[in-house]
């Protein structure tokens, strides 16, 4: 019995690998070989900032809210837990948002805060 080599499948998947590879400097989008180490490399990075890019958005949005806060004499910790003991309930993409564009909602929202901040400190005291 002959042996089927599968010509049109294998070139099919090699094209495939240097198709993802367009754009790669040298070889890297011109070999096979190298070309399919730089693309597995690539999507590993990929997968790797997808998670990543979620954290540094995170830290970009409470670096926003701190700085905000700041001009109303509170710290990000304290308008947080003002916001919680308010029982507000906005994500802090929401609220770098409307720090950035909206200042006085914002300005708003944090005396809200701060008056919630002020009501507990008095009861605990």
């Amino acid at each position: 019995m002959p042996r089927v080599q599968n010509n049109v499948e294998s070139k099919r998947r090699r094209n495939k690998v240097l198709k993802y590879a367009k754009g790669y400097r040298g070889g890297k989008s011109k070999l096979y070989r190298t070309a399919k180490q730089a693309v597995e490399k690539a999507w590993q990075y990929a997968y790797r900032d997808r998670r990543t890019k979620k954290r540094a958005f995170r830290r970009l949005w409470i670096t926003r809210i701190n700085a905000a806060v700041h001009k109303y004499s509170i710290n990000y910790s304290q308008f947080m837990n003002g916001l919680k003991l308010a029982d507000i309930k906005i994500d802090r993409k929401m609220l770098a948002e409307i720090a950035v564009n909206n200042s006085d909602d914002f300005a708003k929202i944090v005396q809200i805060a701060k008056n919630e901040l002020n009501k507990n400190h008095l009861q605990t005291a």
